[in-house]
Parts: C-alpha cells; structure tokens; sequence
C-alpha cells in the first residue's frame, strides 16, 4: 500500500470515528449548555479533526513522505489526548463505553498507518538516488584524448567508417 493511499485512508478513518463520536456526544436537547467535561471533550475532537484535516491536504497536494510522518506524529498525538480524556472521564462526563471503543480502534489503525509512513519517509531518506546534474557535469569532457577509437563499428573520430 503506498504511503498516500494509507494517508487518505487514515484521514477518512478518523474523521468517521470523530463524527461517530460527536453524533452520539450531543447533549439533550433541552440543556442550554453542555456541561463543561463535554465542552473540553468538543474541543478535543476539534483539535484531532483540524489535524485530520492537514493531512487531508497534505494528501491532495501530494506532500513528501517526511512532512506526512510529522503530520501523522501530530494527529496521533491529539487522536491519543482525546481517546485519553474519554477514557478517564467515561463515567462523569457519561461518554458512551462505544465511543471510547470507537477512538481505540481508530487509534491504532492510525499508529499502524503512521508506523508505514514513517517507515516509507525512513526509506526514501537512505534510498540512494542517481547522479545530480553538477555530478554529470563534473565529469571529464569527451575527446580525442580519453575516447578509444578503431575498435567500432562507425569509429568516425579516424576517419571514415566506411572507407575502413
């Protein structure tokens, strides 16, 4: 699977579990305001949404395994606050245990995407790339002195290959 293929899939993966988690963490209807462990909770969710975002773009403008990693890096981190406050607060802020497992989920299904490319990002690092252009231009300049003639088929530089 290459790296940009597991990005846009990561992207869609946590954006569902995100919306998952918000549609079942709306408060009543008749509370004008939520309590304020939801509050922080929204706030987490749209921090890890916002980050699920970069790397959507990312993705669209085909970014560099490297810069994709530290997008990853980032999103996991917010991915795992969030998945760590609904763990901790399940019981007082009454997050559904469905939403905890849905994070969970989510999250690891990110950590191994992320694993791929940073290890994709890692590859393409030691690949070892062909010669530069002031590599090819480094190189001695052809002539007469360092070019092996009479052996050819159409060694011209003595003559005509014909009249041979």
């Amino acid at each position: 699977m290459s790296w940009r293929r597991a990005l846009s899939t990561a992207v869609c993966m946590g954006a569902f579990a995100a919306g998952q988690a918000s549609a079942q963490m709306q408060p009543p209807p008749q509370q004008q305001q939520a309590p304020p462990c939801v509050q922080e909770f929204m706030k987490l969710r749209t921090d890890t949404e916002k980050k699920a975002i970069a790397i959507r773009n990312a993705s669209a403008r085909k970014a560099t395994p490297k810069e994709a990693c530290g997008l990853f890096n980032t999103y996991s981190a917010a991915e795992e606050k969030m998945l760590k406050y609904a763990t901790d607060n399940t019981v007082w802020c009454g997050i559904p245990q469905e939403v905890v497992n849905q994070i969970k989920a989510s999250h690891v299904r990110t950590a191994e995407l992320r694993t791929r490319i940073c290890n994709a990002a890692a590859q393409a690092q030691i690949a070892p790339r062909g010669p530069s252009l002031s590599d090819a231009l480094g190189s001695p300049v052809p002539d007469s002195n360092n070019i092996k003639t009479g052996r050819g088929t159409f060694d011209t530089l003595s003559g005509s290959a014909l009249g041979k």
